[in-house]
Parts: structure tokens; C-alpha cells; sequence
């Protein structure tokens, strides 16, 4: 293999982690093109999405077939066990279906208001409690939910919530921006306008239940992804003595329920949306009460991370990540034929297939000097919980990980001139990139849809936060056959009809030319990072930096 190497820039000579390592270059192999079985990636998508999986949830017979297909795949394709002997890292956690919902009730205004659940409103609980039961609970408008101290922004200041319900505004305060400037980075979502981020801070201020407004432009998705995604069984990570406070309730409301709600308290919703927005905004206590009551049927057990490794040639204990999440969300809110399977074809079987595809292609090629570790993550719908758990309890060591790629859904759209890049310019991975793409002649675009916080929304974030530079890479928007225009439809189109619903199905008639295409870059990208000798770093000023530069500093190994 000829090896050629980047000399950084000024603002790359920070490259190397820690302080440990050269900085003064970043040394990027070339790398041929793999060979990659399309055969493979039909079979493997179109197994794991089939009604027999039964939408893959966790602790389910779905799981079992998913976990019992992916450890067959893996052997078969050259892998080693990657825990100790073991194909599988368990993962606790806790199944909590609801049932029984009563009606939200709105009391205090002039007549009670009534709204059916999963109609107009969905919720769940993340407490462990055969009964939920919010009663007389008083009703506060705290605009976006954000405490950030850091930015001198606390939309609680001045109220105490315990035991009340707050009613929150998705995203983040300046997401109507044109650009990237703002408080909150303009129309690029951080991880304040994320609605896990929201029930977190509202449970740290001891509020009884929380109900984040649905508005699709914001959120990024429509009602019905809401209620495929919060009907029938939640899974949560198990919770230790020491574990954060939570919430009785968990919930959203449809916008014109909560405009509803607060015009029944005499207020507008687009008057307090828009004194949200602006720094200094003071919680609105609305004079109303909110009522409502479930049951809840709990079951706990252990999932599975499924881990196979190709152990390196010359620094085995180095490692490079690739990681997709095998799971989907079951049986949910069934489509207008009464199919209630939500059998997660593009998100995230073919992701899932990708791992045994490039798995194949690499033991094919022959060892790299690094390891390379392929990791099928559980609970990704349910807030990252797998690759939350293994970035927790790490089987390889974060400061002897140098990096890695997620693959999150392929969109089939055919073959594009760009690839899109989930959070660019966040680290020196981007170089990496760069080279992958020159050698198949293509070109990086911005991620389109920053306000839709993509970034925090799939399994890389569990390693980013803490500290492992991650590459987030979707396929392109600028389509060979139509351009963005067509890209653009392609994309609105699976999320209208497909995403986290029941038609999100293989189709025999797929053209998989564009998911080949984007398979070589994954390819490539993960041989220069297993090939190479340098440890890639977030750059300077970057949120997660100085946690790697830490993690690194600390470490006799690897950075």
C-alpha cells in the first residue's frame, strides 16, 4: 500500500491528542477500492426487515433473530468475537409499556378541556411505577426549557416548578435563523433544543410531568413519527441508587392542542414563542391544572451489543470504530392496511447490513495496522441506549480508540455527486474525508437540515461526548439524475411517508448504485484510519476537546 501524509496547516498542528504524539502531520494512506458485495447488503437488509424480525425491538424475538443473523454474519465474514471471547455485550435495561391512558384534562379555564391520547397528545414514563397519576398538577409556560449557564440563558428563572407541568417549545430559541450565528448556533440545532435534553433539565428542576409542543418544522418530523415512536413498549437504561432525578411524565402535545391550552389561560402561543426567543424571557404561570393517568407494565432485561473485531497487524491494541444500530420500534401505530409492523428497512437494517458488507470487504483485504471493531448497537430509538452503554463500560479502551464512522440509514436515491456531513469542521476527521472523497471524485456538503440536530440524534454522539472524534456521513442531496431538487425530494418524501412507520420497507426494486457508492467511502475512510499512525483530534475550540485532550493525558496508551 503507498503511504503519503498531509501536512497540517497552522490550525491542524494541534492535531495530535493529548500532547503526546507528532503534531505536525497527519499521515493518510490511499487506499484502493474495496471490494464490497451488493448481494450481502440486499440479503442482510431485507432478512432483518422482514415481518418475521418483527421490527427488531429490543427484548423481543425479533431481537433474538437479529443478535442470532449478525453473530452467523460476522463469523462467516472473518470477524473475531470482540468481548473477551463473547460476540455480545448485555445491556441493561427496562421495558415500560403504558395502558388504560385517561384523557389529558385541562382544568381552570372556563370549560374543561379534554384530549385523547395519541390523538393529541402521547406520554410515558420513564419511573418504574405500576400507576402514573398526575393530578392537579398547575400548568407553567417555560418557553425553550433551557438552563444554560454558560450562555447566560435560564428560562426557569424565577419560578419553581416541583410538582407543576411545564409545557416546553421544541428545538432552540434561534432556529428560525438564516445562518449559523446565534446564541444557540443559529439554525443548527445544539443539544439544548433536544427533546431528551428537555426532559432531563425539567426533571432536574423537580417538575412533575413535562409536555414539549410538536411543531413539524422544528422538530423535523411529523405528528405520526411522534406516535409510532412513543406508542407500545419504551426501553430505558436500568437505573443505579445514584441515577438523576426524573419526571412522573414524558410527553408531547399536538400545537394546536397546546394553542388550545394556552388560550384557554387567556395567552397566545405565537405571542409566547416568539418572547421565548428572545433572551430574558420570564416563565408564564397559566392559572390551569393538568390531569391524566396510566398504567404501566414493566419488564426488565438485558439486551445485546453485538461486537466482532478484525484484530490489527502491527498495533493491535489500537482501535478503529465502526458502528450501526440493529434495532427499529417493533409494532407500532398501525398504517391506514393495519400493518403495524414498523419494520425499520432504510433505519437501520441496511446500516446493520453495511457492518457485515464492510466487514467482508475488509477481511477480504487483508489485516490493517490497527484493529477494527464492528459494532451493532441496541436501543438507538430509545436515546442511544446501546452505544450509550458501551461508551460507558468501552471493551476497547476510548483513549486506545482513534475514531470511527456511524452509518445511520441509506437513503435509496441513487447515485449522487456529494456525500452530506452531519457537523462538519468539528474535527480533524474531516481531512480523513477530504482524501476519500478526492480518491472517488466526489464532494462534501454541509449537513442541509442543521436545525434538525442530527449530530446529537444517532449512535456517534454516545463517543463524541466523550471525546472520540466520530464521523457522521449520509448520503449525498446533489443526485446524479435530477440534481438537489430531486435529492431533496427523495429525502421529505421517506421522512412524510416511511420514517418510523409501517411502510419503511424493502422493495426488490431498490437501485442500490447509490448505497454501493457511499459503501466505498465507508470503506476507505475506515482503512486510512486503521492504516494510518496518527491519532486525529477535535479541533481547537471544539465542545468535545478538551475531554479527549484529558482522556488522552491520562493514558499510558494509545493517544
Amino acid at each position: 500500500m503507498i503511504r503519503k501524509s498531509i501536512i497540517a496547516a497552522a490550525a491542524l498542528a494541534l492535531g495530535a491528542c493529548g500532547g503526546i504524539k507528532d503534531k505536525s502531520a497527519l499521515d493518510i494512506p490511499e487506499v484502493a477500492a474495496g471490494d464490497i458485495s451488493e448481494a450481502t447488503m440486499k440479503d442482510v437488509t431485507r432478512i432483518l426487515s422482514s415481518d418475521g424480525f418483527e421490527g427488531r425491538m429490543p427484548g423481543s424475538a425479533g431481537e433474538e433473530k437479529t443478535v442470532a443473523l449478525l453473530i452467523e454474519r460476522f463469523k462467516a465474514a472473518g470477524l473475531e468475537p470482540g468481548n473477551k471471547g463473547s460476540w455480545v455485550q448485555d445491556v441493561p435495561l427496562v421495558e415500560i409499556t403504558g395502558k388504560d391512558y385517561a384523557p389529558l384534562s385541562i382544568t381552570g379555564g372556563k370549560t374543561r378541556l379534554d384530549f385523547a391520547h395519541g390523538k393529541d397528545w402521547v406520554g410515558a414514563t420513564y419511573r418504574e411505577d405500576a400507576t402514573t397519576a398526575i393530578e392537579g398538577s398547575e400548568l407553567v409556560f417555560v418557553g425553550y426549557g433551557i438552563n444554560a449557564p454558560e450562555k447566560a440563558w435560564n428560562d426557569y428563572e424565577g419560578v419553581d416548578v416541583k410538582g407543576k407541568t411545564v409545557i416546553v417549545l421544541v428545538n432552540d430559541p434561534d432556529y428560525k435563523a438564516k445562518g449559523l450565528e446565534g446564541p444557540f448556533n443559529g439554525r443548527a440545532m445544539t443539544y439544548y433544543g433536544r427533546w431528551t435534553y428537555k426532559y432531563e433539565e425539567a426533571a432536574r428542576q423537580g417538575a412533575a410531568a413535562v409536555l414539549i409542543v410538536h411543531d413539524t418544522e422544528p422538530a423535523s418530523y411529523g405528528w405520526n413519527v411522534v406516535q409510532s415512536s412513543w406508542s407500545g413498549p419504551q426501553a430505558y437504561a436500568q437505573r443505579g441508587p445514584d441515577a438523576p432525578p426524573l419526571t412522573q411524565m414524558n410527553g408531547w402535545v399536538q400545537k394546536e392542542v397546546a394553542r388550545a391550552i394556552l388560550g384557554a389561560a387567556g395567552q397566545d402561543l405565537d405571542s409566547l414563542s416568539a418572547a421565548a426567543a428572545k433572551k430574558g424571557f420570564k416563565p408564564v404561570a397559566l392559572g390551569l391544572k393538568a390531569a391524566t393517568s396510566f398504567g404501566n407494565d414493566i419488564r426488565k432485561f438485558a439486551s445485546k451489543n453485538v461486537i466482532g473485531v478484525l484484530p490489527g497487524s502491527e498495533a493491535p491494541d489500537e482501535y478503529v470504530l465502526h458502528t450501526a444500530h440493529w434495532d427499529h420500534l417493533g409494532r407500532c401505530t398501525p398504517a391506514p392496511d393495519g400493518d403495524d409492523i414498523c419494520n425499520g428497512a432504510v433505519d437501520n437494517a441496511t446500516g446493520t447490513a453495511a457492518l457485515v458488507a464492510l466487514a467482508e470487504a475488509h477481511a477480504k483485504a487483508g489485516p490493517t495496522r490497527r484493529s477494527m471493531v464492528f459494532l451493532a448497537v441496541t436501543g438507538e430509538e430509545s436515546g442511544l441506549l446501546g452505544a450509550d452503554y458501551y461508551a460507558a463500560n468501552p471493551v476497547f479502551p476510548l483513549a486506545q480508540t482513534v475514531g470511527g464512522v456511524n452509518m445511520d440509514a441509506f437513503l435509496i436515491a441513487g447515485p449522487a455527486k456529494d456525500v452530506t456531513v452531519v457537523g462538519p469542521g468539528k474535527s480533524q476527521l474531516d481531512k480523513f474525508l477530504e482524501a476519500a472523497l478526492g480518491a472517488d471524485g466526489r464532494v462534501m456538503t454541509p449537513d442541509p437540515s442543521p436545525e434538525a440536530g442530527y449530530y446529537y440524534r444517532s449512535d456517534h454522539f454516545a463517543f463524541a461526548k466523550r471525546g472520540v472524534p466520530m464521523l457522521y456521513v449520509e448520503g449525498g442531496e446533489d443526485l446524479l439524475e435530477g440534481g438537489r431538487e430531486a435529492g431533496a425530494a427523495a429525502a421529505e418524501e421517506y421522512r412524510a411517508n416511511r420514517y418510523h412507520g409501517p411502510k419503511d420497507e424493502f422493495s426488490e426494486d431498490w437501485d442500490w448504485s447509490g448505497v454501493m457508492a457511499d459503501l466505498q467511502l465507508y470503506y476507505r475512510l475506515g482503512r486510512m484510519l486503521a492504516d494510518s499512525k496518527s491519532w486525529p483530534n477535535w479541533n481547537d475550540g471544539d465542545e468535545f476537546r478538551a475531554t479527549r485532550d484529558a482522556d488522552c493525558g491520562a493514558s499510558k496508551a494509545g493517544c
